[in-house]
């Protein structure tokens, strides 16, 4: 991967959180991982036995794409930099990336498991 200059004139980014990664530049790796267990409850009670990541969201291996057709890839870039004027970034969340350069292999992963535990319905 040849490498490239990059130039941001103006970069404003409000939040990054949760793994994520804000990249001016190249890269030849990035592998954010975020792992979250929301727990929603009706009423407030704490066991203190939360923050358990057994689940088989967080253990299972996640499925590979397999590339049956070979990609061919032709680039021409006609400069050695990468120019922006202006970005303004909100929120970067979940094992994002954000990234203004070029980048050789991504590699992502966010898992979240949900759980709401509810009243039971008294008549």
């Amino acid at each position: 991967m040849p490498k490239r200059i990059s130039v941001v004139n103006y970069l404003e980014v409000d939040i990054i959180t949760l793994g994520s990664v804000l990249e001016v530049g190249d890269a030849d790796e990035i592998t954010p991982r975020h792992k979250a267990l929301a727990v929603q409850r009706e009423k407030e009670l704490f066991y203190g036995t939360e923050g358990n990541f057994n689940y088989p969201v967080f253990t299972r291996p996640i499925p590979q794409p397999v590339m049956h057709t070979p990609v061919n890839i032709t680039r021409r870039n006609e400069s050695n930099f990468i120019k922006v004027n202006y970005i303004d970034i909100i929120s970067v969340s979940a094992a994002s990336i954000a990234q203004i350069g070029s980048n050789r292999i991504v590699d992502t992963e966010a898992r979240v498991k949900h759980i709401r535990q509810l009243l039971e319905e008294r008549h």
